[in-house]
Formats: structure tokens, C-alpha cells, sequence
């Protein structure tokens, strides 16, 4: 006889919505973390960190976007993102008031954990926001720290309106071409670039081992 079950569970004051199915005489786990414009900080992202680092871990994506997160925080973050156990394969931090710190942070833990994650996002998408990212080229290009690692597997980066120049697309061109990577989409709209920012970026298409189809940058 089919069954059908929902069990919601709450950890602390971050809503965890985990759905266990048992269907078909099959048991499903869908795990999934939206907390975007919810009021969180530091507190909330070592409850996040915990559930990361649980074995198992079934939390494949993560949107905290539109928190007062700031650097502090993904810092404690980045704890449950270098787990062994952690599964996560979209990360979305867009406007938490972050600045290259944050993707110091970001790249250690990816790289030492790198082979799941495959759409990270840092763009700074609320307009109304009063905690955007600022990550400028010196997060860039820590960042491409992480693009560079050989289990890399990320496919879509999006740094929209983050304050970069030409200098950006220098590194993201010299990452991607020292380590052919899998990344499909790459959008760095919004940000101080023209037509000769960005064809290092073009310049790339030469390469057997290209693999982008989406460049975004006006």
C-alpha cells in the first residue's frame, strides 16, 4: 500500500524544511535551504554550518541571499563547506554585505571540498539593498584560487554588479586556462567592463578545452 509522508523540522530559529517520502515502498530525502531576505547573521550560519557537516547530509542548496551575513559569518559558513560530508551543488550569497574576505574564505574551504558545488553566486541582485557585496578584483582573484583546483567541477559563477574592471577578466581568463574547467556560465553583468575588458575571456574560445557557452558582461 503506497504511503505518502512529510516531516518539517525546525533548528533553533532557521526554518529546516527536510521532506522524507516514503513512496512505492522507496524512501526519498529532498533537502532544501531557501533563507533568502529572512534577517539572518552569524548565529544562523553555524546552525547552517552544523547541518552541512552532518552525516548524512542531504542540503544540496543553499540561498542565504539579502542577509546581514557579512564576513564574520561565512567564515563560520565555510566550517560546514570543507566538511566531507558536506553535498552542497548551488550556493547562493548574493548582497550579504560581503567583501574579499569572504572569498578568501570561500575559495580555502571549496578547495579543500571541491567536487559538488556547481553554481555559486555572489552578485549583488537586491537594488534596495543596504548590505551588498563588494568584492572587487582582489576577491576575483581569490576566487579563481578555487577555479584553478583540479576537482573544480563548478559550471555557473555569477559576480553581477560586484565592481570589477579588466583586471577580473585577466584572472578569470588565467584560471580557467591553466585548469579547463566545466564552467558553462559566467556572468559579470553590471560591472565596470567594455568590448577589450573582456577579451581575454573571448580569446579563450581558441582552446580545444573551452567549455563556456554563456558570458554575460554588459
Amino acid at each position: 500500500m503506497t504511503s505518502l509522508c512529510f516531516v518539517f523540522m525546525y533548528i533553533e530559529s532557521v526554518f529546516i524544511m527536510q521532506i522524507f517520502c516514503f513512496y512505492n515502498n522507496t524512501f526519498y530525502v529532498f533537502y532544501h535551504h531557501r533563507l533568502a531576505r529572512c534577517g539572518l547573521s552569524e548565529s544562523h550560519c553555524e546552525v547552517v554550518a552544523s547541518v552541512l557537516k552532518s552525516n548524512p547530509s542531504h542540503l544540496t542548496e543553499l540561498d542565504m541571499s539579502g542577509n546581514k551575513l557579512q564576513d564574520s559569518a561565512v567564515k563560520l559558513l565555510c566550517a560546514g563547506l570543507e566538511s566531507p560530508n558536506c553535498r552542497l551543488e548551488t550556493l547562493r550569497l548574493m548582497a550579504c554585505g560581503l567583501s574579499e574576505f569572504s572569498c578568501i574564505y570561500l575559495a580555502a574551504a571549496l578547495k579543500s571540498n571541491p567536487s559538488h558545488l556547481r553554481e555559486l553566486d555572489l552578485s549583488n541582485k537586491y537594488s534596495w539593498s543596504l548590505t551588498n557585496n563588494n568584492l572587487k578584483d582582489s576577491g576575483v582573484m581569490h576566487l579563481c584560487g578555487y577555479l584553478k583546483s583540479p576537482g573544480c567541477g563548478l559550471e555557473t559563477l555569477r559576480l553581477m554588479d560586484c565592481e570589477l574592471s579588466a583586471i577580473s577578466c585577466d584572472y578569470l581568463a588565467a584560471a580557467m586556462k591553466s585548469n579547463p574547467s566545466h564552467l558553462r556560465q559566467l556572468d559579470l553583468s553590471n560591472n565596470i567592463l567594455h568590448d577589450p575588458d573582456v577579451k581575454p575571456l573571448y580569446d579563450l574560445k581558441q582552446s580545444r578545452d573551452y567549455r563556456l557557452e554563456t558570458l554575460r558582461w554588459s
